[in-house]
């Protein structure tokens, strides 16, 4: 039995129950199970092998993810904000695909595909769809292919099964726990392990999906509080921008009760601003990785809090939390030892959950099921502090430096906006430590007076060697830092 379980099971639960939408012109549990049968009645008629999804996250996305399961084909969802070459090149590796765009995407894309249709045209073909299809998928099956940001190397595709899907739902989500009138705000995008994870987990806990496909701090705030909803997740630079709005303001939102953020590193004064402009809002910081299903670690509301109101716990609220039931991680150094509590290294993962698995090439996973994920990380007092990326680590004379050591401390200064880290090449250092800064105005201290005050605060071998500043820092859409531009922009 595959995903469409969760569909299965909730439409028998509440049929009449608002699944997606607004609350004046949403989507019944009956209606998207009605709309994902023909669907996938849709897509067994073209004999699609996968269903390739082009647009922002909206209604349509529940529709084509259960209607894939039933026609038992993966759904995979693609970042429409890549250049048509590059979204041409990542179809080109799938078998059979059928395209389903925005209105935006979808004459970029023709060719791309034997059939290439809008939201709207699939729904109108599913509408009349000569037969419907309600199948069940093997466990073993692919469900989701999701190519990863790729801002270290290229997109790879990573292939989730529906048993890591499932694995990753009955471990963290209790079945038909939400009320019938809790919403939750959707604003990450279909192809970030988030968004996928958000449909699953919603409609398997019998929660209502609004969707924010373009986001705006005040947009957010508006949606929040007129349609009552009760949870939500953010990437940090959403929640950034939403304290910022806000400008030292209350949040004003009395039915938000879980404010959810992941997908990069939250700067700790942003979400000390978060927490007090939204005091009686739980937060959650939930990290994960594409290749693991979605979460693996999470900083609950009570850690939140305690950490905020107790200044000798204050640096809990930079780690990720304590691992997620299912779940293992060990701490190794780079020849496999497993290393001990608090010493840093590299963090492997176990689970059913893990996928570990590329299309094209193979599973990462080692011969007893651990999943390296490259992210340098210590595990103290059970909770995991994430570092940043193994390949992110700068070698400077032959020391190893984690650049998030160094910004964790230059995002308290008050000049400081945003910052990232990078090593640039050094004939005599290897690498000389650069810090480039977005800086909160336009009247700010030099580079000298920043090296100074990160030299007081760091061992002289992490002050950096210099600093730049610049207008904004290259990220994704889901807020990574895409550190290769930063530093062919910096050494050029």
């Amino acid at each position: 039995m595959g995903i469409e379980m969760v569909l299965d099971m909730a439409v028998s639960v509440h049929p009449d129950r608002l699944a997606v939408g607004r609350r004046d012109s949403g989507m019944t549990y009956q209606q998207l199970n009605d709309a994902a049968s023909r669907g996938a009645g849709v897509l067994t008629e073209h004999g699609a092998a996968h269903l390739v999804f082009v647009g922002v996250n909206g209604p349509v996305l529940p529709v084509l993810t259960f209607a894939a399961a039933r026609a038992g084909i993966p759904i995979a969802p693609l970042n429409y904000r890549l250049a048509t070459d590059q979204l041409r090149d990542l179809i080109g590796q799938l078998e059979r695909p059928m395209i389903v765009a925005d209105p935006a995407y979808r004459d970029t894309l023709d060719g791309a595909a034997d059939t290439v249709l809008t939201s709207a045209q699939f729904l109108e073909l599913a509408g009349s769809a000569g037969h419907t299809v309600a199948g069940v998928a093997p466990d073993d099956a692919t469900a989701v292919v999701l190519f990863t940001s790729g801002t270290t190397s290229a997109p790879k595709g990573v292939l989730l099964r529906h048993q890591h899907l499932l694995s990753y739902l009955l471990n963290t989500v209790e079945f038909g726990s939400a009320a019938e009138q809790d919403a939750t705000l959707v604003s990450t995008p279909p192809y970030h392990i988030a968004g996928m994870g958000a449909v699953l987990s919603n409609i398997y806990a019998g929660r209502r999906m609004v969707y924010l496909p373009d986001f705006t701090p005040q947009g957010w705030l508006d949606v929040v509080r007129g349609e009552g909803i009760i949870g939500a997740m953010v990437v940090p630079t959403m929640l950034a921008r939403i304290v910022e709005h806000l400008n030292g303001a209350p949040g004003d939102a009395p039915t938000l009760a879980s404010l959810a953020y992941g997908g990069a590193r939250m700067p700790q004064p942003v979400l000390e601003r978060a927490l007090e402009a939204f005091p009686d809002t739980g937060f959650v910081n939930a990290y994960g990785l594409t290749e693991t299903s979605s979460t693996i670690a999470v900083l609950g509301p009570d850690d939140h809090r305690e950490a905020l109101a107790d200044p000798s716990i204050r640096g809990r609220l930079s780690s990720v939390g304590r691992i997620v039931p299912g779940m293992q991680a060990q701490i190794r150094d780079e020849d496999g030892t497993v290393l001990a509590d608090g010493e840093t290294g590299l963090l492997w993962v176990r689970g059913a959950q893990v996928s570990g698995e590329y299309m094209g090439k193979g599973s990462a996973l080692d011969a007893e099921g651990w999943f390296p994920t490259r992210d340098q990380a210590r595990i103290e007092d059970g909770y995991l502090y994430i570092g940043g990326r193994a390949d992110d680590t700068i070698i400077r004379g032959g020391e190893n430096i984690a650049p998030a050591e160094i910004e964790d401390v230059l995002v308290h200064h008050d000049d400081v906006r945003e910052v990232a880290v990078i090593g640039v090449p050094d004939d005599e250092w290897g690498e000389r430590i650069c810090a480039v800064i977005v800086p909160n105005a336009a009247d700010h201290v030099g580079p000298e007076e920043i090296r100074t005050w990160c030299r007081e605060r760091l061992r002289g071998s992490r002050t950096p060697d210099e600093v730049v500043f610049v207008d904004e820092l290259p990220r994704t859409a889901t807020g990574k830092l895409v550190r290769r531009d930063l530093v062919a922009r910096v050494a050029g």
